[in-house]
């Protein structure tokens, strides 16, 4: 998924749009994170990852991760308006509606 992920960061990167990373990759450990940090950066991830393990209580306890990845797709608003769409098109189509919605509910504050 990395690579699309890069891809949509790099497509949208002057709008409305970020991705936030969870892992739980054994990051609790100094040698899983340097791991972790290693591939992220070989990989090209850009954009902010957190630690489950890092956190208490667990992020992923804390919105009910039942496996890995989860994809949340959060609107501007802060709503959970898809969760677990794999398919890049159907990513794309819903990220970017949501991209539009945002940028309309922009425009129109400013007025």
């Amino acid at each position: 998924m990395i690579p699309h992920e890069r891809s949509l960061v790099e497509k949208w990167k002057d709008k409305p749009f970020a991705i936030l990373g969870v892992n739980s990759d054994g990051t609790d450990a100094a040698e899983g994170l340097a791991k972790y940090r290693e591939e992220a950066k070989t990989m090209g991830v850009t954009w902010r990852s957190f630690r489950d393990e890092g956190s208490t209580p667990k992020i992923s306890d804390t919105w009910k991760v039942q496996g890995w990845p989860t994809l949340y797709f959060i609107d501007h608003e802060g709503v959970i308006r898809h969760k677990d769409v794999r398919d890049e098109a159907e990513m794309e189509k819903a990220l970017a509606d949501m991209i539009v919605a945002a940028e309309t509910a922009a425009k129109s504050k400013k007025k």
